[in-house]
């Protein structure tokens, strides 16, 4: 059955799955939202026969229906090679009774790279079918992750370029670096002075502004996101939590039907509404648990009903979750009115003018089965620590936080049921959190003696994505103010 795609604002129905991909955002300032959840049309018990790359086209193929079945499986294949370096693209791994889902094996080694190595080649087809001849210019905000997947993913490709923002200060050593080494003419990079939500506000504003469009226009380009409020990269992500419940019932660790539940290193909310998505589908998902770091603002809105960014930005050492507007919880919120895109827009026109707003009981009650928890510092360090101590685990801080997170559900509210962590990054991409978690702070500035030093602790050998900055050259060094950021865009296009 076609799905169409709508505006979460209500200023734009009727919109392909081609289409909103190209867009990324609506007009009205929206994200784009199908016209229904469908259902899954395979069992788990066929979807556990299943490799990656064929789960992949049997659930993308239900949100992307102008898609052909050709189109869509070149997309995948291309995507899902190579690169990654374990045939399984995402593998499970068991460690203190839960379930690790491994979403860093890619060229970028964080779980960016599940749906930023497919979103150039959804872009690109989706060029082809709409007869676009301007050049598409990929716009991006990230605490991260998103900027090196996303320029490892579209570098060179033909007819796009791809210009990413980040926070100067707001990223580990080995993000930054990965980051300013990217080759590829089409790539280009600018710190800015502020935080995350700086740089996530400044783009919105950027593809809010019409008459920039029509400017960037007469030169010929067109602009589109890769972060996560396109649904390019929202839908590819349902994708591992199928996967992943499929890979438990092949291995005969949970049975068929048996409920699970899933938490996840929640900063933007992207990650978490795809394992929503495939709970609505049909993937037997019972809890959702939201876990955030000392930044708790999806926590505290979980537990009153009211989410409020009027606070403290705190840096901690899982700086991808340092966000204070979660741009994807609009979707959930959308969800939550009924589809209602004008109550959906009030409130986020509050958030935008007065920083918060609050939902109501209905509201809640349709959000039953996300469970909100925070990790503090302490408490994330302690269990990277104590994972590696008794198991020979060795996990990152987000999957730190993740994991901090779980441990505290399952004391309070002895719920046995079995349970997926979503582990979103190498630790090699936050290497010295990581050691200093294990053996207290380090003395030498050296990102790589810390690295090589985390690998003799570990054991754990060092990726090739990480031995290849060691030694590549900066290409990257624009640095500009969040209200510059427009000028940014014009200069590296011209």
């Amino acid at each position: 059955m076609e799905i169409s795609y709508q505006s979460t604002r209500g200023g734009e129905a009727g919109v392909t799955a081609s289409q909103a991909i190209l867009k990324g955002l609506a007009a009205d300032g929206g994200l784009f939202m199908p016209s229904f959840i469908p259902k899954l049309d395979k069992s788990m018990k066929e979807f556990s026969l299943m490799t990656y790359q064929e789960t992949a086209y049997e659930v993308m193929k239900l949100f992307l229906t102008d898609y052909t079945e050709a189109e869509l499986k070149s997309c995948i294949a291309k995507a899902y090679d190579s690169k990654f370096d374990t045939e399984e693209i995402a593998p499970l791994s068991k460690a203190n009774g839960a379930y690790y889902l491994e979403l860093y094996h890619g060229s970028t080694i964080a779980f960016k790279d599940m749906a930023l190595s497919i979103l150039p080649h959804l872009m690109t087809t989706s060029a082809k079918k709409n007869k676009v001849n301007n050049k598409i210019v990929i716009l991006a905000a990230t605490s991260g992750d998103t900027g090196k997947a996303a320029m490892a993913g579209f570098a060179e490709v033909e007819g796009t370029e791809i210009i990413v923002f980040y926070p100067k200060d707001g990223v580990s050593p080995v993000q930054e670096l990965q980051m300013v080494t990217q080759k590829g003419d089409n790539t280009h990079v600018a710190a800015i002075h502020g935080n995350f939500d700086d740089a996530q506000t400044g783009v919105k504003k950027i593809f809010g502004d019409k008459a920039f469009a029509e400017l960037l226009e007469e030169k010929g380009y067109q602009l589109s996101s890769a972060n996560s409020i396109n649904i390019g990269r929202l839908v590819p992500q349902i994708v591992y939590y199928v996967y992943a419940y499929a890979k438990l019932l092949s291995s005969e660790e949970i049975k068929e039907g048996e409920e699970i539940n899933v938490t996840v290193p929640t900063g933007n909310f992207g990650n978490i509404l795809a394992a929503y998505f495939a709970k609505l589908m049909g993937t037997p998902i019972k809890n959702l648990i939201c876990a955030s770091n000392e930044n708790k603002v999806l926590f505290d809105f979980f537990q009153t009903g009211t989410y409020d960014r009027n606070r403290d930005f705190i840096l901690t050492t899982s700086p991808s979750m340092d966000i204070l507007i979660s741009s994807n919880l609009e979707r959930l919120i959308y969800l939550s009115t009924g589809c209602d895109g004008v109550a959906n827009a009030d409130l986020m026109n509050s958030l935008g003018e007065n920083g918060n707003y609050s939902v109501n009981g209905e509201m809640k009650e349709k959000m039953n089965g996300f469970i909100g928890g925070f990790a503090s510092e302490a408490e994330n360090k302690a269990v990277i620590k104590k994972l590696f101590e008794d198991t020979g685990y060795l996990i990152d801080t987000h999957t730190g936080v993740a994991s901090a997170v779980y441990n505290k559900y399952k004391e309070e509210t002895k719920d046995e049921t079995k349970t997926v962590i979503a582990s979103t990054a190498s630790p090699y991409k936050f290497s010295r959190s990581v050691l200093e978690a294990m053996e207290g702070d380090q003395e030498t500035e050296d990102e790589f003696q810390i690295i090589d030093h985390l690998s003799n602790v570990s054991g754990v050998s060092v990726p090739q994505a990480v031995e290849e900055i060691r030694t590549a050259v900066v290409r990257h060094t624009t640095v500009c103010d969040a209200d510059q950021m427009k000028e940014a865009v014009l200069n590296f296009l011209d």
